[in-house]
């Protein structure tokens, strides 16, 4: 008789678990409940727009080749998958600044901003590279299960070349005396739900996997590849009911028996929780099945919500790239209104995506695409008449940016922000993207991928190491898949 496991939710990395977990014999049932995979990755459609709700950025291609890989596919025999060039556009208050994808087309725009801008570029992405690589090879694709793993010698050896108890900006500093530059190397940070001043120096490594790496797009979309996944793991014999929140995780005698549901119970002998953690702890499970206390929890520092906004316009904006990044000159203003004293922020640097300008098949013919994202602040008041205000202040900076109108032409719109991310995906807070990175909220200092408590329950996604951002996330799952392997045979 095969083995049964319970997959919580179709999130990528849900959806990963269950790709390998059948790989390996499983009998997977994936429990979610909305009505389509990919988590936060989902798309929204209205009057033939196709809007990506959560991550627009398909960074480090090798997580997904191996992922893929594993399961015996080829992402590019899966979707297809174009480089942009230019990879982004950079607006600040002076100017704008396009990045392209061969680092040496950039040379005389990062001269022309400081002296021997490029050559500094380069030797900072050469640090930045062997950080990645050092992280890759040693760190990413494994589990820690106490402080103990990471005092070994060859850990701390390789550990002490990562820059692990700097941080961002002073590396940032260190290299570069212009601002420009300082903040092209310290925006990814935003990705795995940071600012440059508190996450450890190692993260430097994204700024390679954007430089060097490169930017790409699945076309179609994020959830695309998620619906790829969805079909490998479909094909190999998972089960996937939709429209299902759990509401219970089932335990007797302190070992997980399934999970219920307004649709009855189901048993199993192992539960895999791609949910939000807090919500997977705090409102699945008895208090004395809890691995974390709520008062654990309090001293978390949470990551950004996320105000975002869907429109759809009748009309092109050709000052537009795919990705457009607008960067305020005293950015750590913004910071500190989602890292020391949450509010609303007056003044604030946000994103812009304009897929249309990519693929077609987003809009109609004639027509834009948009999605603006301002990171905020997590737990924030969100009424109607905040949202309102605040999308104002949004759209009026971004019509004087682009020099252009675009409130009569919208003929879709749609806000999104902590009250969504909390009753779409039970996101504590209202978090876009769970716990920050810092030093202390890394590694073995993240979450758990398994339950202190309760025999046979673990845990998947951004809250488990390796952490936020969609690549990591892929990560996780792999991790865990190898961890249930060595627990069950």
């Amino acid at each position: 008789m095969s083995k049964k496991a319970i997959v919580i939710g179709a999130g990528y990395s849900g959806l990963a678990v269950a790709g390998l977990l059948t790989q390996d014999g499983w009998q997977v049932t994936v429990v979610e409940k909305n009505s389509m995979c990919g988590g936060r990755a989902q798309i929204y459609e209205e009057k033939g727009f196709v809007f990506d709700m959560g991550p627009s950025w398909y960074l480090m291609p090798p997580a997904f080749e191996h992922l893929f890989n594993r399961l015996g596919e080829k992402p590019e025999d899966c979707y297809e998958l174009v480089r942009l060039d230019p990879s982004y556009q950079i607006y600040f208050q002076s100017g704008s600044l396009e990045i392209h994808p061969e680092l040496s087309q950039n040379a005389t725009a990062f001269d022309q901003l400081e002296d021997r801008g490029y050559e500094k570029v380069v030797r900072y992405l050469d640090r930045a590279e062997k950080q990645y690589h050092i992280s890759v090879d040693n760190f990413l694709y494994r589990d820690y299960e106490t402080v103990f793993d990471l005092l070994s010698l060859d850990f701390l050896i390789k550990g002490l070349k990562l820059s692990i108890f700097s941080n961002v900006e002073k590396l940032t500093k260190k290299a570069f005396q212009n601002d420009i530059l300082r903040k092209i190397m310290g925006y990814t940070m935003v990705f795995i739900g940071g600012s440059p001043d508190k996450t450890p120096g190692m993260y430097s490594l994204m700024s390679y996997i954007d430089l060097r790496q490169n930017v790409w797009y699945p076309m179609g979309g994020m959830n695309v590849p998620a619906a790829a996944l969805e079909e490998i793991a479909r094909k190999a014999g998972a089960e996937f009911i939709y429209d299902t929140p759990v509401t219970k995780i089932v335990v007797d005698a302190g070992s997980v028996k399934g999970v219920l549901s307004d649709k009855g119970e189901i048993q199993a002998d192992i539960v895999v929780s791609n949910a939000d953690y807090h919500h997977s702890e705090l409102d699945l499970l008895e208090p004395d099945e809890r691995s974390y206390r709520e008062s654990y929890w309090q001293k978390r520092t949470v990551a950004p919500s996320a105000f975002i906004i869907y429109l759809g316009l009748d009309k092109k904006l050709d000052q537009l790239l795919h990705h457009n990044l607008y960067f305020h000159d005293n950015w750590q203003e913004h910071f500190q209104t989602i890292f020391g004293s949450p509010r609303w922020p007056s003044r604030f640097s946000y994103y812009v995506c304009c897929p249309s300008r990519t693929d077609p098949s987003v809009a109609p013919e004639g027509h834009e695409n948009l999605f603006f994202l301002v990171p905020v602040g997590p737990g924030l008041k969100d009424d109607d008449e905040t949202r309102e205000q605040f999308y104002d202040i949004v759209i009026d900076h971004f019509e004087k940016l682009i020099g252009d109108q675009i409130r009569s032409h919208v003929v879709v719109r749609r806000i999104f922000s902590h009250r969504d991310f909390i009753t779409a995906y039970n996101s504590w807070k209202g978090s876009a993207f769970g716990l920050a990175h810092t030093l202390f909220q890394s590694a073995v200092f993240r979450m758990a991928h398994t339950s202190k408590k309760v025999k046979n329950l673990y845990f998947t996604g951004q809250y488990t190491h390796p952490g936020v951002g969609l690549p990591m996330t892929l990560i996780s799952a792999e991790v865990l898949a190898d961890r249930i392997k060595k627990d069950h045979g």
